[in-house]
């Protein structure tokens, strides 16, 4: 039976789209709730970890169960259990105020389960379409999962001004239901034939993906480098919110990320209207160089319109780095191991992101900002330049940042294996 159907694809999508919003408003009302409760970046940092750090350790066995089970099947599961971290959340807030642990277990529970819907995701998105829709798909991905930094936080903001964060948790809770249904009408329409036997062991299974994955070496390669790269990016998921709020509201500080975010969205829609035609190392490179100059420029000022002009050129670069490897990558795996292979890509090109959400509190709290602080080591020096006082530490933190990643574009394309990824 032939699975491929673009519309199809897009009624996925339009259900991720829609949870990505809600996860969006959860995620930004947490975090400024969390600050405003602690006045710290450290337990900022400690809540993002709690999202974050479950679901990629647990993604090589959803990745096996992706390849074992209707993938389809698998996404309704994530979405629904999932849900009930946030339900969690909710409770205790109705019961009172809650402590930052009871908040960091109900997103570490709701962070367990999305385990099971990422890898079955990226291998549906196989399933649905065609090669030479990849790079389409890819793009179109991208913008669905920036609406959480684009709509969301502008959206937050607004909404925090006349409703508490107990509404907001139920409208994430809410959008989980749709998603499910759209997921179900997809699964009504295909059939998923089960790839691999049943009785066939979790680490044998996992053992395939790696095999999968080292097979072209280029691969690994590429995964390792994007770890390395994400590292430098978590500091600036993590740490805007507490550079931003010392001198802004955090109506303010939703707009500012909202349209930084919009570059995310230009960027992805440019390539889902025209999709990138093979020279992805040149445009992995160059995406790469850019963003890593206007992480930097984020980090020089406290004017928050020429942080909002740098972050947006930032996100701007994004899907173009992100789709480049996410194609090269797709081309190289066979489709009965996506599922492992993409629950093991995902925890190494991931495991940059928790580094920096392990470290990004301690080093703006323990190092950084105390060293731009009126007084501070660097205060009479590199303060001159980029400013003293709460916050400016973690802009030097993002001007360093920036600029390793521009080292890292100047060494990719230097990559014999990484070039042969391009030609296939």
């Amino acid at each position: 039976m032939n699975n491929k159907s673009f519309g199809n694809f897009m009624i996925i999508w339009m259900g991720e789209w829609i949870s990505s919003i809600g996860s969006g408003l959860t995620a930004f009302t947490l975090g400024v709730y969390v600050f405003q409760m602690t006045q710290t970046a450290s337990s900022v940092a400690l809540l993002t970890l709690c999202a974050f750090l479950p679901s990629i350790v647990l993604s090589p066995f959803g990745g096996v169960l992706a390849d074992r089970f209707d993938r389809r099947l698998m996404m309704i599961a994530g979405d629904l259990l999932s849900a009930f971290g946030l339900v969690y959340v909710l409770i205790i807030m109705l019961l009172g105020e809650p402590h930052l642990w009871q908040i960091c277990l109900g997103v570490t529970f709701s962070s367990i389960f999305v385990s099971l819907l990422e890898p079955a995701y990226k291998a549906t998105i196989t399933d649905l379409l065609t090669e030479e829709q990849f790079a389409k798909a890819s793009g179109l991905v991208q913008l669905a999962a920036s609406s959480k930094y684009l709509l969301s936080p502008i959206l937050a903001g607004i909404l925090l001004s006349f409703m508490d964060i107990k509404t907001i948790l139920l409208i994430d809770i809410s959008t989980f239901l749709v998603t499910v249904l759209a997921v179900m009408a997809v699964r009504r329409t295909l059939q998923t034939e089960h790839r691999v036997p049943t009785n066939q062991s979790f680490v044998k299974d996992l053992k395939e993906g790696w095999d999968a994955l080292i097979y072209t070496k280029g691969v690994l390669q590429l995964t390792i480098i994007l770890s390395v790269v994400t590292f430098y990016v978590g500091f600036l998921q993590t740490l805007y919110t507490p550079m931003l709020l010392p001198f802004t509201d955090t109506k303010t500080l939703g707009t500012v990320l909202s349209v930084s975010a919009i570059g995310m969205l230009l960027g992805s829609l440019i390539i889902g209207v025209f999709s990138i035609d093979r020279k992805y190392i040149k445009v992995l490179a160059l995406g790469l160089g850019f963003a890593g100059l206007f992480f930097s420029l984020v980090g020089l000022t406290t004017n928050v319109a020429f942080i909002t002009t740098a972050g947006f050129l930032f996100f701007a670069t994004l899907p173009f780095v992100n789709t480049s490897a996410d194609v090269m990558i797709r081309n190289h795996i066979p489709n009965d191991t996506q599922g492992r292979a993409w629950g093991i890509i995902g925890i190494l090109s991931q495991l940059g992101y928790v580094a920096a959400y392990a470290f990004a509190g301690i080093l703006a709290d323990q190092v950084f900002n105390p060293l731009l602080r009126e007084g501070g080591l660097l205060a009479s020096s590199v303060g001159k330049v980029i400013g003293t006082g709460e916050g400016r530490g973690i802009g030097l933190l993002f001007i360093i940042s920036g600029l390793l990643i521009i080292i890292m574009a100047f060494v990719i394309p230097r990559m014999k294996s990484i070039r042969n990824l391009e030609r296939g």
